[in-house]
């Protein structure tokens, strides 16, 4: 259960591989897409920039747990990947939160900052709340309470690196595409930085809780039904975005 020794030459070929490979194929998509003006590029920009900054802390093996942090942060990205898939496949549907967010940049019609947080809503309202239950669920009975607290303290962490990331992301994703946004920092300084943060670990809170009632269904029926739920509820939230 403890954390893995970033300077361990076995992690450090095998995380670095992974990671090598999920942040090129992110980088590769954000490329793509940048170069037809796609605007599926605003939230992947956005992701690649938050993924490279939690690589770098899980190397500094600054989690309980850098080990664990890293395994939900490559399945957290194979939900955003499938969902991708999903909806470039003839005959295949994604999750319909996704759905919304990919349609809405179909269409061209909304702004930036609206295509940023349908994309960040899908992705941490509903399938990080799917991702924590895969982590979790085959190990949480067995844990004893000081171990699952390294887990919410792990979890709890990565607020910290996203908003460490914001400003990145202002400055990077969001400022090229609405010029505006720069007399808004101007103004307000760290304000709006702060209260984005703020929102997502909100949501992040809410996805925990959500998690804990999955890890206690009783069967899958039960089951099924809070995820349907959950869904439902970060689907009024895409849906007040549009």
């Amino acid at each position: 259960m403890s954390g893995f020794d970033p300077l361990s030459p076995a992690n450090d070929d095998r995380m670095l591989f992974d990671d090598a490979t999920l942040l090129g194929r992110m980088q590769s998509h954000v490329e793509s897409w940048m170069a037809t003006g796609d605007v599926r590029a605003v939230f992947l920009e956005c992701y690649l920039i938050m993924t490279r900054n939690m690589v770098a802390q899980v190397h500094a093996d600054a989690f309980g747990d850098a080990r664990w942090v890293h395994g939900l942060l490559h399945r957290f990205a194979e939900y955003y990947f499938d969902a991708l898939s999903a909806y470039e496949s003839e005959g295949m549907s994604p999750p319909a939160v996704w759905q919304v967010a990919f349609d809405c940049s179909a269409s061209g019609e909304a702004t930036a900052v609206q295509h940023l947080l349908l994309g960040v809503n899908a992705h941490i309202n509903y399938d990080l709340v799917l991702t924590l239950e895969d982590i979790l669920a085959p190990e949480w009975s067995q844990l004893d309470r000081g171990h699952q607290a390294i887990r919410y303290a792990d979890h709890c962490s990565v607020n910290r690196v996203i908003a460490q990331s914001v400003d990145a992301v202002q400055d990077t994703v969001l400022e090229p595409r609405m010029q505006f946004l720069e007399f808004v920092d101007i103004a307000l300084g760290p304000v709006d930085e702060y209260l984005v943060s703020r929102l997502i670990t909100s949501w992040r809170e809410d996805v925990w809780r959500h998690t804990q009632e999955l890890l206690r269904c009783r069967d899958e029926r039960e089951r099924r039904a809070y995820v349907a739920t959950v869904e439902a509820e970060a689907l009024r939230i895409a849906e007040w975005m549009v």
